[in-house]
């Protein structure tokens, strides 16, 4: 079995307010979701003009494309004008096996996955079976564009008219200014008629800031932060990956209930503290690492701030994975129909 890169090292999201650190209770009706996702509420960017979603169907393939966006150079996420959410309708009846991000210019070029500073990609009509305060949080992606490599025999269960919510963050620190950059997301898929049945998995996304916004000021130094989920149905979780940010040092998943340490992910990163990836960490060849409904799970993020001052919105602590519930007709209880907020942008191209 291929190498499964359940995440995607250098990934996303930004946002000023932070969460409790108990998971929340929220009910599972849209109307009251978070549809901030877990960066940009409470954040004042100016609007990119003309940004639109299309999609192509080719062959058994899907590709999601947004743009264009213009990226002067030296630009931080807070001053660039930003690309408004965006509503992607699922035009089959099956599954989605893979994702393949990359970024390109007008002309096909292929343009450096560095000024991506995140998208991430929710299913308004299901909530998330960690936090069902959340919408479901299908797929993300940062500036390393790691791929979401297919796992054979399993893919994320979608029916046409599905709305998919996608918030995506610009930036660009380097020194080249880029104009026309369109993000371009590669999605095999299987019909769920005539073809061979797939298991359904469901992305896991395990949080140090527990079922809120995700980001939080990094201190200056060494620090540690902390926080749970509780699983509530039981199934397998096939394997883990994480996301941090620069000046990170170490993930841990562990499941208190157990007194046992899931997964212990190491970062990688240069000389200045740069982010360079994270670990995966598969269980496959044990069949999965089994979770009990009612497990409560800890999440704890540690990094050293070498800077010698306070980075405001400067870390995360996410722990990624593939769930596959012991029941899958369980799971038809976080079913609910999207909410009424306004969209903008969307066009096709089939």
């Amino acid at each position: 079995m291929p190498k499964m890169n359940l995440f995607l090292a250098g990934l996303f999201f930004v946002s000023p307010l932070l969460a409790q650190d108990k998971p929340a209770d929220a009910p599972h009706d849209m109307d009251h979701m978070q549809h901030g996702g877990f960066m940009q509420g409470g954040m004042h960017h100016a609007v990119a003009k003309g940004v639109k979603l299309e999609q192509k169907i080719d062959g058994k393939t899907i590709v999601v494309r947004i743009g264009p966006m213009s990226l002067p150079a030296h630009t931080s996420h807070m001053k660039m004008p930003q690309p408004p959410d965006l509503e992607w309708q699922i035009p089959i009846d099956g599954w989605l096996l893979a994702y393949s991000p990359k970024l390109v210019d007008a002309g096909g070029n292929e343009v450096p996955g560095r000024v991506l500073h995140h998208t991430a990609f929710w299913n308004e009509n299901r909530a998330d079976f960690l936090c069902p305060n959340k919408e479901e949080h299908i797929f993300g992606a940062g500036g390393e564009l790691t791929n979401w490599a297919e796992v054979p025999g399993y893919g994320y269960r979608v029916q046409m008219g599905d709305k998919i919510r996608v918030e995506t963050m610009v930036h660009n620190p380097t020194d080249t200014s880029y104009d026309k950059v369109y993000l371009e997301v590669t999605i095999p898929y299987q019909q769920a008629a005539g073809g061979a049945q797939v298991k359904s998995i469901y992305p896991t996304w395990m949080d140090v800031k527990s079922c809120g916004n995700s980001g939080y000021d990094l201190p200056a130094g060494n620090s540690r932060q902390n926080g749970t989920v509780v699983v509530k149905y039981s199934g397998l979780l096939l394997g883990v990956g994480g996301h941090m940010h620069d000046y990170a040092k170490q993930l841990t998943l562990e499941d208190t209930s157990r007194k046992e340490t899931v997964a212990t992910l190491d970062a990688k990163v240069d000389e200045h503290g740069e982010l360079l990836s994270m670990p995966t960490v598969l269980f496959l060849d044990r069949g999965g690492y089994k979770f009990g409904a009612g497990d409560v799970l800890k999440i704890s993020a540690t990094y050293d701030n070498t800077t010698g001052k306070l980075l405001r919105d400067g870390a995360m602590g996410i722990v990624v994975g593939y769930f596959v519930p012991a029941d899958d007709s369980a799971m038809a209880a976080l079913r609910r129909k999207p909410s009424a907020h306004s969209m903008a942008g969307m066009s096709h191209d089939q």
